[in-house]
């Protein structure tokens, strides 16, 4: 499933930064009108999860988000798109 939707891969990246680079990812894909996407966290320490998904959390533009059952180290996030 992850295949067939656009993602984004934080491996290797700092708090702030993988923070900054979901936002400009979200953005960008409620301008291309994709509705589901795939965040690619990692396990490690789980730093970076919490922090997305406290991001994604506020985030108006997030409908819903979830852990991938098959891949713990990603999240699959629904967009809102028009309105």
């Amino acid at each position: 499933m992850i295949n067939s939707m656009p993602s984004l891969d934080l491996h290797g990246e700092y708090k702030e930064s993988a923070l900054i680079l979901t936002r400009e990812f979200i953005n960008d894909n409620i301008l291309l009108k994709n509705e589901m996407v795939c965040i690619v966290h990692g396990i490690g320490k789980d730093i970076l999860r919490k922090a997305v998904h406290e991001y994604l959390k506020h985030e108006k533009k997030v409908v819903s988000f979830k852990r991938d059952f098959f891949n713990p180290g990603c999240t699959i996030v629904k967009l809102k798109i028009g309105d």
